[in-house]
């Protein structure tokens, strides 16, 4: 391949919808949640746990909207029960103050 060849190709950035906004963005942006096999839903820090998977931006107000909305459990296809979106909201609480 020559030089101006090599250029000219762009490399490919996956992207995903938030599940709230649906707004897209570049899927390192986002995180993902997982609806495991064994029914529960957790935070997917690597990207790679089997299950389906459901994209939400790191911003509270759509993790507040995904969970009262329930566009969460309708994204991932499973019921999430009450005790399940305290975790999901503990952890992200977590998360945000890590990245401070």
């Amino acid at each position: 391949m020559t030089m101006s060849k090599q250029m000219s190709i762009k490399e490919h950035t996956p992207e995903r919808t938030c599940i709230a906004c649906r707004v897209v963005h570049p899927k390192r942006e986002l995180l993902r949640l997982v609806a495991t096999p064994e029914g529960e839903v957790a935070l997917d820090r690597t990207g790679r746990r089997p299950g389906r998977g459901a994209y939400l931006c790191p911003s509270p107000v759509c993790w507040e909207a995904a969970l009262k909305s329930h566009r969460l459990a309708q994204a991932l296809r499973t019921p999430l029960r009450p005790e399940n979106q305290e975790r999901l909201r503990q952890e992200y609480g977590i998360l945000r103050e890590g990245a401070k």
